[in-house]
This record gives structure tokens, C-alpha cells and sequence, in this order.
């Protein structure tokens, strides 16, 4: 079966149907993040979730690691999935599906090391799926996603085989490895920014070119 493919970075309802138009599955809105790009206001990312026709899950990326302020997050951008990018406890978890029921929870790993493999099987236990991406939460200004760097494969092809829960790989993806990714780690779903954009807008043309590797 082909992947799924979530387009992260949307900036725009139009950005957000040329996606679409295009196959995406799901489209990633991000809020306020320490570093990285695709930054935009949390006003438009309700915009944007508003205009988004089912079945495509709109994605709110959040930095946030509180269950009280992601909750808070999420009623004010109205999204079906939370993408959580950074370490949070497991009580997070269980406060989130008691408080926003019907909303999907994403938890992002950033493959560093073996040690990885751990965190997503951890993790898999209270989500509805897993994002492995190529960040360091451990940096002193945190990187949680949007570096643009491939991670090791082999790493995500272990997780992809044990884990319970669906997962997306993220991290350097492009026209001209995404077959290569999907061979070897055979990921449920993939994520893509850059490797869609020219100059930071989103390319009609690496579109078209990258859904036709996949």
C-alpha cells in the first residue's frame, strides 16, 4: 500500500488545496516553535483548519509539553490532530483524551540514537501514531523538527517493524530519496516541508514530482 503523505509547513488555505489537490492526506500547521520554519499565527492555523474538507487531518504542530496548555492550544486553532514535538509525560497523554475527545494524538520522536527505539515504543502505548523526525530537543535552543536532515534508517525501519501504532517518517525527504525511504523503512505515512518548497513557498512542480516517487 502507498504511504500516506502529510505536507507540513502549510501557510495558507491556498497552500492547504494545492496540497490537497495533489494527494496530500494530512497537512501540518505550525505554531510557535523555538526554532525551525513554517512558524505562522495561531488565528491562521484555525483559517486554515476551517477550510480543510474531511477526511484530511489538519496536524497543529506544538512545542508546548503541558496537558493544560496544549488544550488550550487546540480549542483556539480547532485542528483533528495534535503533533506533539517534544518530550511529554505520560499523564499528558491521559489528560489530553480526557479532554479532547476525538482528537487525534501524534508524538514525534527525534531519532538520535538507539535509544529512540525505546521512546517510541514508550510512547506508542498512549498515541494514535508516531513521527520520526530528525531534530535534538536536548540542544540548548531545542530543535523539534524542520531541520531539513535525513537520521538514520535503519533506526526508523526497527520502529516501523515492533511498533503497534502507525508511523510517519519525516526528516530530508525529497523527490530524490523518497523511494529509497519507503523501501527501507516501509513507514505507514511520510512528511514533507523543504522538499516541496522554493524559496519557502510551495512548488507545484516538486509536488507533482515527489507524489510521483512515491
Amino acid at each position: 500500500m502507498k504511504p500516506k503523505v502529510k505536507i507540513c509547513c502549510i501557510s495558507s488555505v491556498e497552500e492547504a488545496h494545492l496540497a490537497i489537490k495533489h494527494g496530500a492526506s494530512a497537512l501540518g500547521l505550525v505554531s510557535a516553535m523555538p526554532s525551525g520554519p513554517g512558524v505562522i499565527d495561531e488565528e491562521l492555523i484555525a483559517e486554515i483548519a476551517a477550510n480543510v474538507p474531511p477526511p484530511i487531518a489538519t496536524f497543529l504542530l506544538t512545542s508546548k509539553t503541558s496537558a493544560e496548555e496544549i488544550i488550550v492550544q487546540q480549542k483556539r486553532c480547532r485542528t483533528n490532530t495534535i503533533q506533539i514535538c517534544d518530550s511529554v509525560g505520560f499523564d499528558v497523554y491521559d489528560e489530553l483524551r480526557l479532554a479532547l475527545r476525538g482528537v487525534s494524538l501524534v508524538q514525534v520522536i527525534h531519532v538520535r540514537g538507539r535509544e529512540s527505539f525505546g521512546e517510541a515504543m514508550n510512547a506508542a502505548k498512549k498515541v494514535d501514531a508516531i513521527l520520526l523526525d530528525s531534530g535534538n530537543q536536548t540542544l540548548a535552543v531545542k530543535e523539534l523538527g524542520g531541520t531539513g536532515r535525513t537520521h538514520d534508517w535503519a533506526i526508523s525501519k526497527m520502529i516501523v517493524a515492533e511498533s503497534p501504532k502507525p508511523v510517519f517518517l519525516a526528516g530530508g525527504l525529497k523527490a530524490e530519496n523518497v523511494s529509497e525511504a519507503i523501501a527501507n523503512v516501509r513507514p505507514f505515512g511520510l512528511d514533507i516541508c523543504s522538499g516541496v518548497r522554493t524559496n519557502g513557498k510551495l512548488d507545484e512542480e516538486k509536488l507533482i514530482s515527489f507524489f510521483s516517487k512515491c
